[in-house]
């Protein structure tokens, strides 16, 4: 059986301080985001000020509100990047504050609580399909909660049009041209940083080969190829006006470069054997040639003594001659090529609302959103948005584990309020001035608040507290602490609720759309009738004017491409659950525990284990009968179906591996790790943790 040397430490779980306490104190790192907090700056406070100065404060505190929660979404990557990230939320936030104000002007108060129900099951459900569907949900939940609960005179569409109208200032602040930094950052400058942060990851990466790095490094190398190729395709469905494509073009080569030797970096790290120092500093030189769009040099390649070697100095040699291609003033418009392509299948597997994560993320918000506006209606007439809006940003179950965020909601909301009142006591009261100073300052911080949820909160708090005293309620302060105690406690209760707080359903569905994904994308490889129907790559037109064979051959390596990054993104989007999931409260919240982390690290062995079968059938090994190919997919598949409804239906475990085949052989080996993780951990962790190191 094939054991590559470097996987023994992924298996061995850290004991330290429970992940459920550290969560609370961890601090995300990241380079100060300088530009976003002149932005933030220069968003909601003068907005604000505006609003103050022409007599019309209650348009000025929606202006305001929709540059904050813009502000809290504009985090760095191009500005095409930033102009979806930011907007699309924008505009989810304006039609939650237009429904919720049109329901607050023709119906009951307690109309919110069915509304709220029912926004909030959207919001939740929304969330299961990605970061920025997440970010939309949540602005449209916490803007319905506004419209309806904040009182604030005018019609509901001059509401709406306030808060998109703020978040399209901080947009627009977002698209001002930049100075370039050096002669060739002139043009597609945020998107040339993006690809060369890809070849920066593959240096990190083959320079990790074969020690304990390697899985992280190889992660790193996965997330900065996802951010390019986001990038790249935002370039392509957002060109700016009077661009020259040419510049764009040899990027877009380049990037496709990577992409090949990013794949063959994986099979290396499958074969795990570290390569020469002078093989890891070739991409290095590749990445600045990207930066400065000159030529890349000399670039030596490993020994070509397996397959895997052998694949990488091909794709080495590749890149080369792309890179002398392409630099710059010597390029001419290629054919598309696959990194063109590789924009994601329409393959049906992305979450939707009605999946049983969605289901269940659907439920948690609901149920949580609407006790809480309950209990506020109870003790409020007015002013009663505060329980609801907190329990919104508190529950979403895709933003982090529910026991760290509840504690941090609650340290930042006193120092919030802390901070607010000791600058009333200091200035003998909120002048307009002082406001508005307040709110650009803190405005200032939310780009560097997103390090650490009591940070953003706090911040966020004096930024609400300013806007609710310009809007008329100069007594809010107090009150604050006690309804986002009890937010914090009914959250607490509702969400580690049996019924909409089981990890099987939340966890287990990611790892089913990864296995689904690498089922797909091994079908592609090895030719295997897909049960499920094709997969079409959007855009096929574009090869029209390709010779058949070519274009058909063009199009394979597209959809290979487009097919492997959507089991890489599904394998990120399960690890992230699966580090919630451990952090989260132990004991009776907790209920039936799996050991996630080791699953983690065996669907990660899957997928790369999927992709080195896939380079080695490309560069000359005998590709696997059609028989084993059938048996190592439909194992994918029933092992899939049994993580997505949580075992209730019993599955037989996976059969042995083909013989003949290493990589096919390492998946099964996998799977069985997993069947036997995640079906009898309770009951035997001993046997489970050795199945995960099998």
């Amino acid at each position: 059986m094939h054991v590559p040397a470097a996987r023994s430490d992924r298996t061995r779980p850290r004991r330290d301080a429970p992940a459920w306490l550290t969560h609370v104190l961890r601090l995300r790192r990241a380079p100060v985001p300088r530009t976003a907090m002149v932005r933030g700056a220069l968003g909601a406070g003068p907005l604000l000020g505006a609003g103050i100065a022409l007599g019309q404060p209650g348009p000025g505190v929606l202006a305001a509100l929709g540059a904050m929660l813009a502000g809290v979404n504009d985090r760095p990557g191009t500005r095409r990047k930033g102009l979806v990230h930011i907007g699309l939320p924008a505009a989810a936030g304006a039609l939650g504050l237009l429904v919720g104000a049109l329901v607050a002007d023709t119906a009951g108060r307690w109309a919110a609580v069915p509304v709220l129900f029912l926004v909030g099951w959207v919001s939740g459900a929304l969330s299961a399909r990605g970061a920025v569907w997440s970010a939309g949900a949540l602005q449209m939940l916490v803007a319905t909660t506004i419209g309806m609960g904040m009182p604030l005179a005018g019609p509901a569409w001059l509401k709406a049009l306030c808060f998109l109208s703020g978040a399209g200032w901080l947009v627009l602040l977002r698209l001002l041209p930049r100075a370039p930094r050096s002669p060739g950052a002139t043009r597609w400058s945020g998107e040339r940083e993006a690809v060369a942060a890809v070849f920066d990851a593959l240096a990190d990466a083959l320079g990790a080969l074969g020690g304990p790095g390697a899985p992280s490094a190889r992660r790193a190398l996965v997330a900065a190829q996802q951010q390019a190729d986001e990038a790249l395709r935002l370039m392509r469905l957002l060109p700016w006006p009077r661009r020259s494509g040419g510049a764009g073009h040899a990027l877009v080569e380049r990037y496709g470069s990577g992409v090949a030797l990013c794949e063959a970096s994986i099979a290396l790290l499958w074969e795990g054997r570290p390569v020469p120092d002078a093989v890891a500093a070739g991409p290095r030189r590749l990445a600045a040639a990207v930066r400065s769009g000159g030529p890349a040099g000399t670039l030596p390649g490993p020994p070509p003594d397996t397959v895997e070697r052998l694949a990488f100095d091909r794709a080495v040699l590749e890149a080369a001659v792309v890179f002398d291609r392409t630099t710059a003033g010597t390029h001419a418009p290629q054919a598309p090529g696959p990194s063109s392509r590789a924009t994601g299948p329409r393959s049906g597997l992305r979450p939707g609302l009605f999946t049983s994560a969605g289901r269940e993320y659907g439920l948690r918000v609901a149920l949580c959103v609407s006790v809480t506006a309950a209990v506020a209606l109870l003790l409020h007439e007015d002013h009663w948005y505060w329980l609801p809006a907190t329990a919104a940003f508190l529950v979403k179950p895709d933003m982090g584990p529910l026991f760290s965020r509840v504690v941090n909601r609650f340290a930042g909301t006193v120092a919030g309020v802390l901070a607010f009142v000791a600058l009333m006591a200091a200035l003998g009261g909120l002048g307009a001035p002082v406001v508005v100073a307040a709110v650009a300052v803190a405005g200032a911080l939310v780009p560097l608040s997103t390090r650490h949820f009591a940070f953003q909160t706090a911040v966020i708090t004096v930024l609400v507290l300013s806007f609710v005293h310009t809007a008329g309620d100069t007594e809010a302060a107090a009150s604050r602490l006690l309804e986002t105690f009890l937010a914090c406690v009914i959250v607490l209760l509702v969400g580690h609720l049996p019924l909409v707080a089981d990890p099987r359903v939340r966890v287990g569905h990611r790892f089913a759309v990864t296995l689904r994904c690498t089922e797909r994308y091994l079908r592609h490889v090895l030719d295997t009738p897909d049960p499920a129907g094709d997969v079409r790559l959007p855009g096929d037109a574009r090869y029209a004017r390709l010779p058949g064979d070519a274009a058909n051959r063009q199009r394979d390596d597209a959809l290979g491409l487009a097919l492997r990054g959507a089991a890489y993104r599904a394998l990120a989007e399960a690890r992230a659950a699966a580090e919630t999931v451990a952090a989260e409260l132990p004991g009776p919240f907790g209920g039936r525990r799996h050991d996630w982390s080791a699953v983690t690290v065996a669907a990660e062995l899957v997928v790369d284990a999927a992709t080195a079968c896939a380079l080695r059938v490309e560069n000359g090994v005998p590709r696997p009968s059609s028989g084993e190919a059938e048996r190592v997919t439909t194992a994918l598949s029933l092992l899939a179906d049994a993580l997505e409804d949580g075992h209730r239906t019993a599955r037989p475990a996976p059969g042995p591996g083909p013989r003949d085949c290493r990589s096919l052989r390492d998946v099964m080996t996998q799977l069985h790790g997993i069947h036997r993780l995640t079906t009898e951990a309770s009951a035997e962790p001993a046997a489970a943790g050795s199945a995960a190191r099998t």
